[in-house]
């Protein structure tokens, strides 16, 4: 649909703040992958001491991951550490080893709302429960004709937070 969005190369500067309807919170994940999710626990448990949760598995998504966090309480950070089930499948969850970042979002439904209408490209599957629990879509590595805008190479998971989140980040806001 060419011609549907006006200056896609230039949309950042032209949307003010108070135009978007939706809030990143903060980072609420970070996916890395590799093909021995032990290996992956030893350095992420086992040397740098984050704690882990629970596992997670899907054969629809090809991954075997053990999900563990960093910090506490509401603005805890999880790191989860995936496995390809089958490492001759796709999705390849090891490529790449930084597999994607999760973000905090304040109203996940107005987000892709919002940034569908700016040329935002969203992974298939729309909004849909994730391994957490929370209502998660993902933000397309790149481009194309009818959605120009992707993620530059980074797959981005946006992640409704929920209320005890959202607080949590309105209380630094105040103090700050």
């Amino acid at each position: 649909m060419p011609g549907k969005f006006h200056c896609p190369k230039h949309r950042s500067q032209a949307v003010s703040s108070t135009s978007r309807p939706f809030k990143v919170l903060g980072v609420q994940q970070i996916a890395v992958g590799g093909l021995d999710k032990a290996k992956l626990r030893r350095f992420w448990v086992d040397t740098l001491g984050l704690t882990f949760s629970h596992s997670y598995t899907s054969e629809k998504e090809n991954v075997d991951e053990d999900i563990c966090e960093a910090g506490e309480g509401p603005l805890k950070v999880e790191v989860d550490l995936m496995q390809p089930i089958d490492p001759d499948k796709k999705p390849r969850v090891n490529e790449p080893a930084l597999n994607h970042v999760g973000l905090w979002i304040d109203d996940l439904p107005a987000a892709v709302e919002w940034l569908t209408a700016q040329g935002v490209r969203f992974t298939p599957g729309g909004i849909r429960p994730g391994a957490a629990g929370h209502d998660i879509t993902f933000i397309h590595p790149k481009g194309n004709e009818e959605f120009p805008i992707g993620s530059e190479g980074v797959l981005v998971e946006l992640v409704q937070a929920p209320q005890e989140v959202i607080d949590a980040f309105a209380t630094i806001a105040r103090a700050g």
